[in-house]
């Protein structure tokens, strides 16, 4: 998990993965999020 370190050459975190861990997360999040809406959406369009 130092993908930060690998691309920018920096370490926001001192090394420890947290904000690494944060941003998938939050991409993580955000493709459920996307999905349930989605999904929501399209059950709504067959009633």
């Amino acid at each position: 998990m130092d993908f930060i370190e690998r691309m920018f050459g920096i370490s926001p975190d001192g090394g420890d993965g947290s904000t690494e861990l944060m941003i998938i997360v939050v991409f993580v999040l955000i493709a459920v999020i996307a999905t349930w809406r989605w999904l929501s959406r399209r059950l709504s369009e067959d009633v």
